[in-house]
């Protein structure tokens, strides 16, 4: 077993032996990311066979059909705000490590077309996986105490994305209840919100970053829009579950301990198909392929699918996305050292953390149009 998940790690570690990153903090050595491929991975096995053993039981069945009638009223409903009721739509299927995943077609829309007769649980049924890997890197650009809200949006241009997430504990196989799950990405032109840093959006911004508390089923939405690109890295979006934290009355949070950090991928069909729309097109970076993403090594595993489901809400791009995953984490772990933040968002704006070094790893010439 420990064989093979070094042979998996050497492997990924000769692949990203020539890339560049764009931000500090994701350059990592040989031997780092060799040792922290195989942990995460270690982790991942012993939580997925918690999680294999209570799939039969009542409690998990019922949680699953109430996913499968939640994500189809979710369906519906935007369909519905967007006045798409009577427009056409489009439909991942699902099985390895990350090549294996990539190579299927996440899409819920895609090449089929579903009428009224087809199954919710053909179409919402399925998920991502049952566990969701550490991969130990939440990026340079965390910002401490965001906004708590569903709608991340603030008008930034993009592909809409609703983004809904399920987290299962896999020390219970219940779900992962009085979390705050916090979301971010850049957008479509590559520019993160919240940090000081050279080409990013300063630290009076907040566009595309919130956190949400998971409900009683262990759910998160939130309103964003499809991830942009930037040097180096293949489009994704970020996940924190902050465990203990406490809310505060101006609308953030403190404390608290993180149980999990990771990113989510995306099909690559997606990304080409997004990519050649506005303002994603004008954006001149040049584009990381999922395969060779140095992340998407801790991401990936035999039992550990980190592509999202995904349906277009309608016959094109331009009405939005419904991206969903069901995510098993252990609520007991303690991930803070991996989760160092740039900055802290206070009342009247962010300020950085004096404690985070940007300059740490040089920044690649041109990092941002």
């Amino acid at each position: 077993m420990f064989k093979r998940l070094f042979e998996l790690g050497v492997a990924v570690v000769l692949s990203l032996s020539v890339l560049v990153t764009a931000h500090p903090g994701e350059n990592l050595s040989a031997r780092q990311i060799r040792d922290e491929v195989d942990n995460a991975h270690v982790v991942n096995i012993i939580n997925s066979r918690a999680l294999e053993a209570c799939q039969n039981d009542p409690e998990v069945k019922a949680r699953k059909a109430r996913a499968i009638a939640r994500r189809a009223a979710t369906f519906a409903r935007l369909r519905e705000e967007r006045g798409l009721t009577e427009a056409a739509w489009l439909h991942r299927r699902s099985a390895a490590q990350f090549r294996q995943w990539a190579a299927l077609s996440h899409n819920k829309t895609g090449s089929i077309d579903l009428n009224k007769e087809s199954s919710n649980s053909d179409i919402f049924g399925s998920n991502t996986s049952c566990i969701l890997t550490p991969d130990n890197a939440n990026g340079p650009y965390f910002v401490n105490q965001e906004h708590i809200r569903s709608d991340v949006t603030e008008n930034v241009p993009g592909v809409p994305m609703h983004l809904e997430l399920q987290f299962i504990d896999v020390n219970t196989c219940k779900p992962a209840t009085q979390l705050l799950i916090d979301t971010w990405s850049c957008n479509a032109t590559g520019q993160y919100s919240g940090v000081s840093a050279r080409g990013e959006g300063g630290l009076g911004t907040t566009y595309l970053r919130g956190v949400q508390p998971t409900d009683k089923d262990g759910v998160v939405s939130f309103d964003t829009i499809f991830p942009g690109h930037y040097q180096g890295r293949a489009t994704h979006q970020h996940l924190i579950a902050h465990v203990g934290a406490t809310t505060l009355p101006n609308g953030t949070y403190t404390g608290g301990r993180i149980a999990h950090l990771s990113q989510l991928f995306f099909d690559q069909t997606l990304r080409d198909a997004i990519e050649a729309t506005a303002p994603y097109n004008t954006n001149r970076i040049p584009k990381t392929a999922n395969l060779v993403d140095q992340f998407t090594g801790y991401a990936a595993t035999s039992k550990y699918d980190p592509l999202p489901n995904y349906i277009l809400l309608g016959n094109g791009l331009s009405n939005g996305l419904f991206v969903w995953a069901e995510l098993g984490l252990n609520t007991s772990s303690n991930w803070d050292y991996y989760a160092p933040h740039a900055s802290t968002w206070k009342e009247g704006g962010g300020y950085n953390n004096p404690n985070f070094n940007f300059l740490a790893v040089a920044f690649p010439p041109p990092t941002h149009g």
